[in-house]
């Protein structure tokens, strides 16, 4: 990989009513002809996105968004998605014309405020004749090249004041878990799944965020795990491996070796371990008929044995016994009623910002529906739940922090 994913970027929005400039001021700040620019209102209909590099922030993406008020016949489409990037942005701009606001401003700043999302608010068209100057608006002119260099250094001195922590200082992956100079043995099995030539999104980053912490990876097949684990001199301060031979790895791993797996890993930095790890006790109080809920970030081509559709399915089918009633969402689809299902199963989330994971954990809190992630729910199923948890010291008490609904982790 030779690009930062999108989903380890910050998510920067534009949101506005039609005809405000919020395509030209993406132009502006891209330096680029990236969304169509029209006097005829409406002319952006999907969201669009760009992916730069702002330092110091490092690599970001912005978000073009259909205006807030579009009256088109169309509308109702346009402004749902343009409703699904609260739930992925970290930042919203809002591009008003000059410093004028009304009934649509106030919706979104409120919209933003019950999100928790920072709002900067842009005074485009600030050349035009009685516009008005306030310092709690940036003042722009994008149709004017020349002012690219004055709002972007304004830009960027505000996005530090209201950047999230996590963003300045994101969440280690897996370095937090190794000593200065230790060792991580990551297991990953080389199936169909696996992309040709390449190692899948989330063993890279671990490895990448091993030797940013200044430790040693070192990577294997399930099937020379054993062979590579006793030729070392010493053990690994860390095993990882994929979560499909969970069952495999701990079974071959002394119990004084720390062991989880790269979707478990996920489910901290893109989410709340607490509250997942509790969800994967919700696997025990399924019974036939329950809905089930598997949620992928990704939109692949299923394979005969495709982790979300057909393992995950099947181990929750042989663990519980139960006749369940399993429903697939891909991308960003996410149901609008949660309340048919009893348990939401989350993919690592890879593909997804950290905003959008904890937006949906959120959502299930709020309609009391318990929610897990693959690792999480795969090790519940192949009964080491416990010792994949045990590298981050999480008990019973803390997997309670934060969820809704009354749940324990029984012991696996």
């Amino acid at each position: 990989m030779n690009i930062t994913p999108k989903s380890f970027r910050l998510h920067i929005a534009l949101f506005g009513r039609t005809n405000t400039g919020k395509s030209s001021f993406l132009n502006l700040i891209a330096g680029q002809e990236v969304s169509i620019v029209s006097e005829q209102p409406g002319t952006t209909t999907d969201t669009v996105e760009k992916t730069m590099e702002l330092p110091p922030f490092g690599p970001v993406v912005l978000i073009d968004t259909a205006g807030i008020d579009d009256s088109t016949a169309l509308a109702g489409k346009r402004l749902a998605k343009t409703e699904e990037v609260f739930n992925r942005a970290d930042i919203i701009l809002l591009i008003c014309e000059g410093t004028n606001t009304g009934k649509f401003e106030t919706a979104i700043k409120a919209r933003a405020a019950g999100k928790n999302i920072p709002v900067i608010c842009i005074a485009n068209k600030s050349d035009q004749p009685g516009a008005s100057v306030s310092t709690d608006f940036i003042s722009a002119d994008s149709t004017r090249p020349a002012e690219r260099d004055r709002v972007l250094a304004e830009l960027k001195s505000r996005l530090l004041d209201v950047c999230p922590d996590e963003v300045i200082q994101p969440p280690p992956l897996v370095s937090d878990l190794i000593p200065h100079g230790g060792l991580a043995l990551f297991v990953a099995p080389i199936d169909a799944q696996a992309p040709k030539g390449r190692l899948i999104l989330p063993q890279v980053s671990a490895i990448r965020d091993a030797l940013d912490g200044n430790s040693g990876a070192l990577i294997v097949k399930e099937t020379e795990y054993t062979h590579m684990l006793n030729r070392l001199k010493t053990p690994p301060d860390i095993v990882i491996c994929d979560s499909q031979v969970v069952k495999q790895i701990i079974a071959e791993t002394p119990a004084e070796i720390p062991c989880t797996t790269f979707s478990i890993l996920f489910a901290r930095l893109k989410g709340d371990l607490s509250t997942l790890a509790a969800g994967a006790a919700a696997v025990d109080n399924l019974k036939s008929g329950d809905g089930v809920l598997i949620a992928e970030s990704c939109t692949h081509h299923a394979a005969d044995d495709d982790i979300g559709r057909v393992k995950i399915p099947r181990w929750l089918r042989e663990y519980t016994g139960a006749d369940l009633q399993i429903d697939v969402f891909a991308g960003r689809d996410f149901p609008v009623n949660l309340n048919e299902y009893k348990l939401v199963v989350q993919c690592g989330g890879c593909m997804h910002n950290r905003r959008e994971i904890l937006s949906r954990i959120e959502r299930c809190a709020a309609d009391g529906v318990p929610i897990t992630n693959y690792g999480l729910c795969i090790s519940k199923t192949q009964g080491v739940l416990n010792r994949v948890l045990e590298p981050f010291k999480l008990n019973r008490q803390d997997a309670m922090k934060g969820t809704h609904y009354e749940r324990t982790i029984p012991k696996s």
